[in-house]
């Protein structure tokens, strides 16, 4: 695998002022040219895409495509310039400008997919592909992209695997050029339904998300106008009272507050270290079973998953060392003393253009938005060992309907924005090092999908250089759902453990929810 390094290229963490050419083209394989579209020649990077420039905040996201037929490597050339390259994005670098104070800016450039996509030689005979696609990962989150070209690559590996794929395609794009949930929706617009070749895919919205950051906030039921009046105050009251409370923690957080030590707390510069990436796709049947008994939602669902399961870890590294650790790991071995253990997510407080946008803007050559507006939210998470498993999602929703009802992300836009220009990187992203834990959960297609002709099987989407030792991602896909970790490998060293216990947790509150259906119905016939 140290071969494979070797080709990948080193991480770099400044940008260097370049030549550029003013128009974009496009060199396929076979060495042919096609005009590509160009973007707004000399438009400045927002604060958060410089933001991602930092050397201790230069991440990189992924999103790993299992593909239920081989790659054909030659239809990827030929559909990417169709495609993915009509983004102005995909086709520009990131320029300092020395003459303007050093003002990173947007300029097109020829591109050449040949540095772009990226085939690896494969062992003809190889007796565990899992574990060589398990290091290919980590040796590539030792590597960044050169800035003198655009900050993107595609990696396809015709390997097959336990999943019974027959191939995966891994996207590297700099998280510069968007937050996470465009990313996604940009690589769903280049998909398309599998039953219908002209159909892109269908994803569940949230109609409140759409009408704007107050449609949550106010009273939509019926009754006289006084009472209207009355729910709406209240709510706008509950409002502001969360904000405030919400705007001291994420203050505190930034200054002093930090999270528990617990064997999942990385040390300070973890985001230097490359990560180790691991996956296991569970039913999204049972979540939507639960989240239909419980009424909640499927990210409360992925929550409490994850407290549980975070919470079954704990207590075994806590119990380590001990003399019977089988019996051990029956006990609370938890500190007495609660834990304070958050997660930080990041959100784009931009909304969404969608799919369809996307996905005209490369067909029709419309405009869609686009950019990052990165605001923190910071999720406390409960841990425990609860008698009830139900318990994990009933906090978690407690937890999110609060969250909903705060204005947090704008607020924490404004600071960040605000101390990036002032103090830089060094205090704009201290909320996240006092956290424990990244977490996210991205709505995925709901029927079947090709990226070219290549059958979709799931998606596993992940980053790496971020100040955690520990980033959680839930992704859906059909009737899947696929949860991915990035780990410092020294903070967890067995990240597979960690994903049975999140699988095992998932089991828990399934057989809780039909114990208390049973219970309720033999109660009905007494």
């Amino acid at each position: 695998m140290e071969s494979l390094t070797k080709e990948l290229r080193c991480r770099k963490s400044a940008l260097k002022p370049i030549q550029i050419s003013k128009r974009n083209n496009i060199t396929n394989h076979n060495g042919t040219t096609d005009d590509g579209i160009a973007s707004d020649e000399g438009e400045p990077l927002s604060p958060a895409a410089r933001l991602f420039h930092e050397p201790n905040f230069n991440i990189y996201t992924i999103a790993i495509l299992a593909f239920k037929n081989p790659i054909d490597v030659p239809v990827v050339y030929d559909k990417l310039p169709q495609t993915l390259l009509k983004h102005p994005r995909f086709s520009s670098l990131q320029v300092v400008d020395d003459k303007n104070g050093g003002i990173m800016k947007w300029v097109p450039t020829n591109v050449n997919l040949n540095n772009h996509i990226i085939v690896p030689n494969i062992p003809e005979t190889l007796e565990t592909p899992d574990k060589f696609l398990e290091e290919y990962l980590y040796n590539l989150s030792k590597t960044s992209i050169d800035s003198s070209q655009p900050m993107w690559d595609l990696h396809l590996l015709n390997l097959k695997t336990s999943d019974e794929t027959e191939a995966m395609g891994i996207l590297r794009v700099h998280h510069s050029l968007g937050d996470g949930t465009s990313l996604m929706s940009l690589l769903l617009a280049c998909t398309r339904q599998t039953s219908n070749p002209d159909a892109v895919p269908t994803v569940p919205t949230n109609k409140a998300s759409k009408a704007g950051w107050f449609s949550s906030y106010s009273y939509r039921g019926g009754g006289p106008w006084w009472k209207r009046c009355f729910m709406t105050f209240w709510m706008v009251f509950w409002l502001v009272l969360n904000t405030l409370v919400d705007v001291g923690h994420f203050m505190a957080t930034a200054l002093f507050l930090e999270d528990t030590k617990t064997p999942i707390k990385a040390p300070v510069g973890v985001e230097f270290n490359p990560k180790r990436f691991a996956y296991r796709t569970v039913s999204l049947d049972d979540m939507k079973l639960i989240k239909n008994a419980m009424n909640v939602t499927i990210n409360d669902v992925a929550i409490g998953v994850t407290q549980a399961g975070l919470s079954q870890y704990l207590n075994r590294r806590y119990g380590e060392g001990q003399k019977d650790e089988g019996a051990t790991e029956k006990k609370n071995n938890l500190p007495k003393k609660k834990i304070r253990l958050r997660s930080t997510l990041l959100i784009n407080i931009r909304p969404s253009s969608g799919i369809q946008a996307l996905a005209d803007m490369m067909e029709k050559n419309t405009e869609a938005k686009w950019g990052n507006w990165i605001g923190f939210v910071i999720l406390p998470l409960t841990v425990g060992i609860r008698d009830d498993p139900l318990d994990y999602v009933r906090d978690a929703k407690a937890t999110t309907e609060r969250k909903k009802h705060s204005l947090e992300a704008l607020y924490s836009y404004s600071v960040a924005n605000m101390v990036l220009r002032l103090f830089r990187i060094k205090a704009a992203n201290t909320p996240l090092t006092h956290t424990t834990l990244g977490f996210s959960n991205l709505v995925g297609p709901q029927e079947e999908i090709e990226f070219y002709g290549h059958v979709i099987d799931f998606i596993a989407p992940s980053c790496y250089g971020h100040p955690h030792g520990l980033m959680i991602n839930f992704q859906s896909c059909v009737n899947k759902m696929t949860i991915v970790l990035s780990v410092d490998e020294n903070t967890i060293p067995d990240p597979q453990r960690l994903l049975d216990d999140f699988e095992a947790s998932l089991k828990l509150i399934k057989e809780a929810v039909y114990a208390k259906a049973l219970a309720q119905g033999q109660g009905g016939h007494a």
